[in-house]
């Protein structure tokens, strides 16, 4: 009997994302902190659009499968994900990463338009990085004043975006037959969405996946013994003097923790590294390797999709087991049976 990973790599995927939100929700439930909700809706999202890859590569796509597929996975995803990184640390000064991820995606946005010229885009381009610089500007002002309502407003953001978004998807003429697969790999591709959803999709995913990702090292770096090669301090700057620094941080902090990474593996063998570094580097890499594999789909090399999407649920699931200590004890989910408990619990 031939295996289809093209069945099998998605399931695996949806089941798996399933598992995890069904935690997510448990330990929201239990905690009712905004970031663990948001969490668990990224990952039902993950979820629901994996489990659109398998069906369309068990039983066959259809117009309204495609449509699901392209909006709860190409724009939802990775946004969601990543708002729920900046609420975990919207206390902090990561506010200033969220900003940097944000110019990002503003900027590939605009430059993926005129590199590709998708057809139907109109002022998007123009509107998407106007609106992605705008809040990056916000955001940092909102995060110099040491107000952490810069989380809210990406939630505000995020959430407008996936309304609209939805919209569009729904409303969108397809050619027929309403959907599109590579001939060569038969994975989906969004080629058949006007230019002004598919550029939906970067300001969406970079933003998301940029936040998740610096998010994890961010953590790591905290909670990491470290060298600090390169000193920087923002307390206190205003202005000027505070951009300055911003673009010392830029340098400093990989450069400190690439430096960090000797310390804190010696650290790991003598059994004194925090748990959380471990955890949120898993987590780390589970965020980039479907960003890295996703992108490479947009742009016509979709071999390794289902396999990242796979490896990055993997990663993430892992790195939250491993980050036990943080929540005191495992259980399954909505129900008092503890799968494993952090030691004197």
């Amino acid at each position: 009997m031939n295996i289809d990973p093209n069945v099998v790599l998605p399931l695996g995927s949806s089941v798996l994302s399933f598992v995890f939100a069904a935690f997510l929700f448990d330990q929201w439930r239990e905690r009712r902190r905004p970031y663990q909700l948001i969490w668990a809706l990224g990952m039902l999202w993950y979820a629901l659009s994996a489990g659109t890859e398998f069906l369309g590569g068990f039983a066959g796509w259809s117009e309204p499968l495609y449509r699901a597929w392209y909006l709860i996975g190409a724009v939802w995803v990775a946004g969601w994900l990543g708002l729920g990184t900046a609420f975990l640390l919207a206390k902090t000064r990561f506010g200033y990463a969220f900003a940097f991820s944000l110019v990002l995606a503003g900027l590939f946005t605009f430059l993926t338009w005129r590199r590709y010229d998708y057809p139907d885009s109109g002022v998007a381009p123009y509107l998407y990085a106007g609106v992605a610089l705008a809040m990056a500007v916000a955001i940092v002002v909102l995060v110099a004043r040491g107000s952490d309502a810069w989380a809210r407003l990406a939630g505000a953001v995020i959430i407008g975006g996936t309304i609209v978004s939805a919209v569009m998807a729904l409303t969108a003429d397809l050619a027929a037959p309403g959907w599109v697969v590579d001939p060569a790999t038969h994975i989906p591709t969004g080629d058949l969405f006007p230019g002004y959803l598919r550029l939906l999709t970067p300001f969406f995913n970079i933003t998301g996946a940029f936040s998740l990702t610096l998010g994890a090292l961010y953590s790591a770096y905290v909670f990491m013994p470290k060298r600090r090669v390169v000193r920087y301090s923002l307390a206190g700057r205003r202005g000027p003097a505070l951009i300055a620094m911003l673009v010392v941080a830029v340098v400093a902090v990989p450069v400190n923790f690439v430096a960090s990474l000797p310390g804190a593996a010696l650290a790991l063998v003598r059994g004194r590294l925090h748990s959380r570094v471990p955890a949120t580097i898993l987590i780390a890499i589970g965020g980039l390797i479907p960003a890295i594999t996703s992108g490479a789909n947009r742009f016509g090399a979709t071999s390794g999709f289902f396999v990242g999407e796979l490896l990055g649920v993997i990663f993430l699931f892992t790195g939250f087991l491993v980050s036990i200590e943080v929540f005191q004890e495992i259980r399954i989910p909505f129900t008092r049976l503890v799968l494993a408990r952090r030691p004197g619990a």
